[in-house]
């Protein structure tokens, strides 16, 4: 094994809180060497991201206090002065984040940012960086480099931005390069480029890396060793194929139960709980099952046609509009009691404007939607107000759909007593008592703050409130998206299990196409705000017919370290732009059934190469 670039030896991280100091991450220690990629893995609160924050000394020094040694090619970073750290930080040590906005400067323009780095770190001049800064920008494969130079951060898409961070990270070729959850926030294959680009990267320059993530089948794809982190303690190291083959204390074994795998539902017809493993003792807390409960009733419970959303683009003289973002296409679906449809696709496909639009929640252009034989798009408000009793809206991140100065049981009571469904304040509370058994909380929790939950805890308490209404539908926009592995699973197998003593219809919106494997009966792939295929799960899953299909499936990492040394090959694609000029006309799509249920979009030249490859 090479020399260790950077030596991490009892490395113990503590904050003050109330005048005490708290330990958060206690005697972590590892090596990262040249050309090596070490994995940090566990999840929120685990001490993944703190230890890596510490080693860069990015903490306040009257509020954090680090101890041990983190030595890098044998200097010991712990002992430096701020402004020899200072040099370090970016020259012989990078840092990739999770949110590349968050790390942009929205006001400067791309080819200025990274110029930046080069001026500030290596001295070079004005004219020197500027073509330094498009030599890295070819590197991390951005496409029409010299134009993108002169680009603001909101005019990238999200992978775009991640390379941007990558770019100014290699910067000044550091030896390490620490990723923090650089791919959590990106569709399945844009973090797939970005996987590629970082492994090909490293062959490049030679570096380690340390990556630090939640995703264990990240973690197959690109990581030589493991270490798995649980409450501050580095509690197992090894081989990452050791580590997955024979993992040996209970947590890890519980993180890897917990991990959708691509292919594990071939052959079945029904969706399937997770096998979850507790964590402390190791053995099973629920067996998997298989169910397949759709109601035989041949009318659909909801039936969308040729549903058309569109947006206006101010811009023109007179702030007159310019164009339209062509945001949901001509859409038709139907949606069973007791079924779940799932609607995928990456970003900006309109799979989320579907389900708002659905949901009222956004004005449609045209088409109609029909819940249990009502025109939802054509009624009044009040017609509204008393159909959402019948359908209800789960969001991608429960915080933000929690008020944060009401209590909870208050927030799961209130539809209760909008509605007239509860006869008073007493009965509202019993009601209350009865949904948090059901999602299994506590009755006691009612009286806590939404801040007071975990994020998973708070999920649940935003599936109580939509029951609360005993709704026929449940539209769930990235329910789960924001959650932990583990969690994750859990609200998944809840929602099955609600779904099978309910007879709940859901329609599933989720880029993670693992998950969607495991918990829907049929599947709609979205692109472009149209409906590019459709057909029960298993015939999505095991033929795939359409190119965009194959690339979502093609892309999905999987918790298999044989395959690390697998290249995928690099792509710049980008999806392309809703954005279409007033006279456009959307042309009328035809579709060829390829089995029973399973219709495919007839997809032209635009698709020839995609086709091809796949």
């Amino acid at each position: 094994m090479a020399e260790p670039v950077i030596s991490v030896s009892s490395l113990r991280t503590s904050f003050r809180r109330k005048g005490a100091w708290l330990p958060v991450v206690h005697d972590v220690t590892f090596d990262v060497a040249a050309g090596e990629t070490v994995a940090l893995v566990g999840e929120s609160g685990s001490g993944k991201s703190v230890t890596a924050m510490s080693m860069m000394r990015l903490y306040a020094s009257d509020t954090c206090r680090i101890e041990g040694e983190v030595k890098l090619e044998g200097e010991d970073l712990l002992k430096l002065s701020e402004r020899r750290m200072r040099d370090i930080r970016g020259n012989r040590i990078a840092m990739i984040f999770q949110e590349p906005m968050t790390s942009l400067n929205p006001s400067l323009t791309i080819g200025d940012q990274i110029s930046e780095v080069l001026v500030a770190h290596r001295g070079l001049s004005f004219t020197e960086a500027a073509r330094e800064t498009f030599g890295l920008m070819e590197k991390v494969r951005i496409p029409s480099s010299a134009n993108r130079m002169k680009e603001y951060p909101h005019q990238l898409s999200g992978g775009m931005r991640q390379r941007i961070m990558i770019a100014m990270a290699l910067a000044c070729r550091p030896k390490l390069l620490i990723a923090d959850e650089p791919t959590t926030a990106l569709d399945v294959t844009i973090q797939a480029q970005i996987l590629e680009l970082i492994k090909l990267l490293q062959e490049e320059e030679g570096m380690g890396v340390l990556f630090i993530t939640h995703d264990m089948g990240v973690v197959a794809e690109v990581a030589d060793r493991t270490i798995v982190m649980y409450k501050g303690d580095a509690i197992e190291r090894g081989r990452t194929e050791e580590i997955f083959a024979s993992p040996q204390r209970a947590y890890t074994r519980a993180l890897l139960s917990a991990v959708p795998k691509l292919g594990s539902m071939n052959g079945k017809t029904g969706p399937a709980r997770f096998p979850l493993i507790d964590v402390v003792s190791g053995e099973p807390v629920e067996m998997a099952t298989v169910g397949d409960t759709v109601s035989a009733k041949p009318v659909p419970l909801l039936q969308v046609r040729d549903l058309v959303t569109r947006f206006d683009i101010a811009g023109g003289f007179l702030g007159s509009t310019s164009g339209r973002v062509h945001a949901v296409e001509n859409v038709s679906l139907d949606l069973r009691a007791g079924e779940t449809l799932a609607l995928v696709g990456e970003s900006g496909c309109g799979k989320s404007t579907t389900g708002r639009t659905i949901m009222r929640l956004t004005d449609a252009h045209s088409g109609s939607v029909q819940l249990d034989g009502k025109d939802i798009l054509g009624l009044s408000s009040q017609g509204m107000r008393d159909i959402r009793r019948h359908i209800q809206m789960i969001f991608q991140d429960p915080f933000a759909s929690l008020n944060p100065r009401i209590r909870v049981g208050d927030a799961v009571a209130e539809p209760l007593l909008t509605h007239g469904i509860a006869s008073g304040k007493a009965d509202a509370s019993a009601r209350v008592a009865e949904l948090m058994l059901k999602v299994g909380l506590q009755p006691e929790m009612a009286s806590r703050f939404p801040h007071e939950f975990s994020g998973g805890q708070r999920q649940r308490l935003c599936i109580a409130r939509a029951l609360a209404m005993a709704p026929q539908v449940i539209v769930a926009d990235e329910a789960i998206s924001a959650l932990d592995v583990s969690i994750k699973a859990q609200v998944i197998n809840l929602m099955l299990d609600l779904q099978e003593s309910m007879g709940l219809a859901y329609l599933f919106i989720s880029h993670d196409m693992a998950v969607v494997e495991r918990m829907s009966h049929r599947v709609a792939v979205m692109y472009l705000g149209e409906i590019v295929e459709i057909g029960p799960r298993r015939s999505i899953f095991e033929n795939p017919q359409h190119p965009y299909t194959k690339r979502l499936l093609a892309a999905v990492p999987v918790p298999d370290p044989a395959r690390r040394g697998i290249r995928r090959g690099l792509s710049n694609d980008e999806i392309k732009s809703p954005v279409r000029p007033l006279s456009y006309v959307a042309p009328k799509r035809e579709y060829r059934e390829v089995s029973p249920g399973h219709l495919v979009q007839i997809f032209g030249e635009e698709w020839g190469h995609a086709a091809a490859a796949a």
